[in-house]
């Protein structure tokens, strides 16, 4: 299996296929536009524009589960990010990334990659609370090599530099 088999929607509800990725090395993230590690984005999109030319994506997906730090409509959210950061990578429409309603991909992603780099089993209030392998808060990231194989999960406070070396080892 690998990441290419899902097929999600973009911000005008259009399904679109991850196989239009296949070849290329992702980074897919879960993200809000009301949340305190919003700028975020900010390092997201250097990142973006150092390795774009050479087969990066990026992949975000906004998710309201976490305190509702989503608000608004896909659109919005995509015009936010485009007018204060700058974004140019890819905005879906927003998904669950935990529980009952949890997008396939995210089940997915999730089950390949249990633990946040890093996380060897810290003895967190949340990870106490959410099972093993639930999205712990927004911009939980995935690294996904060219094959479509989910190498790296990096937790939300793994910031976008921090995750370049893990870049340039796949790219």
């Amino acid at each position: 299996m690998s990441v290419y088999q899902f097929t999600v929607k973009d911000v005008d509800q259009k399904e679109v296929s991850l196989k239009a990725y296949e070849g290329k090395v992702l980074l897919i993230i879960n993200s809000a536009t009301k949340c305190g590690l919003t700028p975020q984005y900010e390092g997201l999109e250097k990142i973006y524009e150092t390795y774009r030319k050479k087969g990066f994506e990026i992949l975000d997906f906004p998710c309201n589960q976490f305190m509702n730090q989503a608000p608004g409509t896909d659109q919005e959210l995509k015009s936010f990010c485009e007018l204060n950061y700058g974004t140019q990578f890819k905005t879906f429409a927003k998904l669950d990334v935990n529980g009952k309603q949890a997008h396939p991909l995210y089940k997915y992603l999730r089950n390949e990659k249990k633990k946040d780099l890093g996380d060897h089993g810290k003895n967190t209030l949340l990870s106490r609370l959410l099972p093993n392998t639930s999205i712990k808060w927004n911009f939980t990231k995935f690294l996904v090599n060219r094959q479509g194989q989910v190498i790296h999960r990096f937790g939300p406070g793994f910031t976008p530099d921090k995750i370049a070396p893990y870049i340039e080892e796949v790219i």
